[in-house]
C-alpha cells in the first residue's frame, strides 16, 4: 500500500523559487513583464490623442492684406493649425494634400480685401485631407468660430458698418477624398497593413526557432547553404501568402465595405509587395534573435503594439507628440498606411507615392542586414 504524500511547504517553496530562477534566466520574458506595461502607459497616456492639435497647414496667399493676416493669426491661435508651408498655387496645394505633407490648405483669393471692403461677403477656401475624419472634424468645426473675432478686430472705424449680420466674410471648407466623413473609408484600407504585419511577422518569427526546437536546424547547418539563401528561401512562401491576404482584403474593401477605388491596382500590389518584404525581414530577424518559439511570439507582440498605435491606423498621426511621431516614422506600417490610403482614396501616382516608398525600401535593406548579422551558423 503506497504511502500518502502530504503537502510540503518546503517542496512548494522550492518550486516557486525554481520558477523565479527560470524567469530571471529568460531575459525576453522578464523584459516583456516589465516593458509592456511601461510601453502601454507611455503610449496611451502621452502619445494617443483623439483631439489632434497643431496639424500641418499650408497657405496660398493671393491677397497679403491685414484681413488675411488676421485670419491666419486666428487659425494659429486656435491651436488646431500649424502653418508649415506657403504654396504658389492650387495645384501645389493639391499635391501637398495628396502626398500627406499637410492636413489643410488655406486659399486666400486675390481680390479678397477689395470684395470685403465693398461689402460683397467674399469667401476664404480651406481644403482638408478628410481621409481620416477624426483628424479634421474638430478643426473644421473651429473655423466658423474664427470669422467674427477677426471681423471685430479689423472692421472698425469707417469699416464698422460692414461688421454685422450676415458676417462680412465666410469660410468654405472642401473635405477632399472622403467628403462624407465615412470612417470605413479610412479604417478598412488601413486594415491591410495591420493584418499583414500581425500574420507575416508572427509566421516568419517562428520559422527558424521551430527548426531549432525540432532539431532540424542541425541538418540545415550541416549543408553548404549560405545565410542569405536560408533567409530568402524561408521568405518566398510567405510572400505568396501575403499577396493572397492582400487580395482578399482588397475584394472585401471594394465589394463588402464599398470603399471607392480611385487608384491603380498595380500600384497597390507593388506597394503591398514592398511592405510584405519589410515585415518578413522583421519576422526573420526576430526568429534569429529568439531562442524558442515563446520568445519569438513575445518579440512579435513587442513589435506589433507600437505599429498599431503609432502608425496612424487607430489615432491621427498628426495629433501625436514629436517623440511619438519620430518612433512612428521608423515603422513601415506608417508609410504603408499613407500609401494604401493615398492610392485607394486619392488616386496617387508614383510621384506622390515616392516619399513613402523609399523609407520602406531602406527599412527592408537595413533589417535584412541585421537578420543576416545575427543568423547563427552554429547552435548555441
Amino acid at each position: 500500500m503506497t504511502e500518502r504524500v502530504m503537502f510540503s511547504a518546503t517542496r512548494w517553496w522550492s518550486i516557486v523559487l525554481k520558477e523565479f530562477l527560470q524567469l530571471r534566466r529568460d531575459r525576453v520574458t522578464f523584459g516583456m513583464i516589465v516593458g509592456l506595461p511601461i510601453i502601454q502607459l507611455a503610449l496611451f497616456g502621452f502619445a494617443i490623442n483623439t483631439d489632434p492639435k497643431h496639424m500641418p497647414t499650408a497657405v496660398i496667399i493671393g491677397d497679403n492684406s491685414a484681413f488675411s493676416r488676421s485670419f491666419i493669426a486666428a487659425m494659429k491661435n486656435s491651436a488646431y493649425f500649424n502653418f508649415v508651408e506657403t504654396l504658389p498655387d492650387e495645384q501645389a496645394g493639391r499635391r501637398a494634400l495628396a502626398q500627406g505633407r499637410v492636413q489643410f490648405v488655406l486659399n486666400v483669393p486675390v481680390d479678397f480685401s477689395k470684395k470685403l471692403i465693398r461689402g460683397e461677403r467674399p469667401s476664404l477656401l480651406v481644403e482638408a485631407d478628410a481621409t481620416d475624419p477624426t483628424a479634421t472634424n474638430t478643426a473644421v468645426a473651429a473655423l466658423s468660430g474664427l470669422v467674427q473675432p477677426v471681423a471685430d478686430k479689423d472692421l472698425t472705424g469707417a469699416l464698422a458698418h460692414l461688421n454685422g449680420a450676415p458676417a462680412a466674410f465666410d469660410v468654405k471648407v472642401h473635405n477632399l477624398y472622403n467628403p462624407e466623413g465615412i470612417t470605413q473609408y479610412n479604417v478598412v484600407p488601413g486594415l491591410m497593413g495591420v493584418i499583414l504585419t500581425m500574420t507575416l511577422v508572427m509566421m516568419t518569427g517562428l520559422a527558424i526557432t521551430r527548426e531549432r526546437e525540432r532539431g532540424t536546424m542541425e541538418n540545415l547547418l550541416a549543408t553548404p547553404v549560405l545565410p542569405v539563401e536560408v533567409m530568402t528561401g524561408k521568405i518566398v512562401p510567405y510572400v505568396i501568402i501575403g499577396l493572397i491576404q492582400a487580395s482578399i482584403i482588397l475584394v472585401a474593401t471594394r465589394f463588402v465595405f464599398h470603399v471607392p477605388f480611385v487608384g491603380s491596382a498595380i500600384a497597390i500590389y507593388l506597394s503591398a509587395l514592398l511592405f510584405i518584404a519589410a515585415n518578413l525581414t522583421v519576422g526573420i530577424t526576430l526568429s534569429s534573435l529568439a531562442r524558442n518559439q515563446l520568445q519569438a511570439m513575445q518579440l512579435t507582440v513587442f513589435y506589433f503594439l507600437p505599429n498599431i498605435l503609432l502608425s496612424g491606423f487607430m489615432f491621427p498621426f498628426s495629433g501625436m507628440p514629436a517623440w511619438a511621431q519620430f518612433i512612428g516614422n521608423l515603422l513601415p506600417l506608417t508609410y504603408f498606411n499613407r500609401l494604401i490610403r493615398g492610392i485607394v482614396l486619392k488616386g496617387n501616382g508614383w510621384e506622390d507615392l515616392w516619399p513613402s516608398v523609399w523609407p520602406m525600401a531602406l527599412f527592408t535593406v537595413i533589417v535584412m542586414g541585421i537578420a543576416l548579422r545575427f543568423y547563427r551558423r552554429t547552435l548555441d
